[in-house]
């Protein structure tokens, strides 16, 4: 089991997330969506969501910098190990609970609005509670083994076998002492992974770029006269 889980389940992963992808491309393109329902309603949704995503980057910020920057390049910055730690510690655990209470009112929003409850998938439903779990359990993990003046240092343990599975050498004994809590952490953030595919959490690889190039839009108000042409605008014939 501890084989398979650091040195089997992270691929297993890594190949859901990267076939199911490209399957999702190929054969549901007009479901590449977030499925909004914001036209059934925006107030609660307007809070909810800038607060989830926003909370959501800065804890994937933290542990990209946590799992692949080594602590001999923070501490070449002048960051030593303590500073790290209360960065890490406050950093994450603000950023943690803006994604939970972001999730919180999203939830609320859709078991409280009838249409948007109807618009609920199952997927939506697994969706929101594994995610709910990563990151509660992430927090957890991290509280229950910090104090202000020290905590578990994973950079030493988990940031290693996180960098050793892209060599294809996974350094699966490195897992052997860490806390039950975070190897469960791990554990969902990997099941996450293979999850993202399958649910509208596949919305994270679209970047619509072009919208940057895209020409303006031509609104016409009452009364208006004629118009200097722009760049960007195209004559449209009477």
């Amino acid at each position: 089991m501890h084989l398979f889980l650091w040195g089997v389940l992270p691929y297993l992963a890594a190949v859901l997330l990267v076939a199911g992808t490209v399957w999702r491309y190929r054969y549901d393109k007009f479901g590449w969506t977030t499925r909004s329902s914001q036209i059934y309603e925006s107030r609660l949704l307007n809070i909810a969501s800038p607060a989830f995503h926003y909370g959501i980057l800065f804890v994937l910020v933290g542990h990209l910098m946590g799992l692949f920057v080594p602590a001999s390049w923070t501490e070449g910055v002048g960051l030593d190990e303590h500073a790290y730690h209360l960065f890490s510690l406050f950093g994450g655990t603000a950023a943690g609970a803006l994604a939970v209470a972001g999730i919180a009112v999203l939830i609320y929003r859709r078991r409280t609005n009838t249409p948007v409850f109807r618009a609920t998938t199952r997927n939506d439903k697994l969706m929101y509670a594994v995610l709910l779990a990563a990151i509660i359990m992430g927090m957890w993990a991290k509280l229950a083994h910090s104090t202000l003046s020290k905590g578990y240092d994973y950079r030493e343990t988990i940031a290693p076998w996180s960098r050793s599975l892209f060599t294809l050498q996974p350094k699966v004994s490195l897992m052997e002492g860490v806390p039950l809590t975070f190897q469960i952490h791990a554990v969902i953030g990997l099941l996450l992974f293979a999850l993202v595919p399958f649910t509208r959490l596949i919305h994270m690889f679209s970047a619509p770029v072009q919208y940057l190039f895209r020409p303006y839009v031509v609104y016409r108000s009452r009364g208006a006269g004629p118009r200097r042409e722009r760049r960007g605008w195209e004559r449209v014939d009477p």
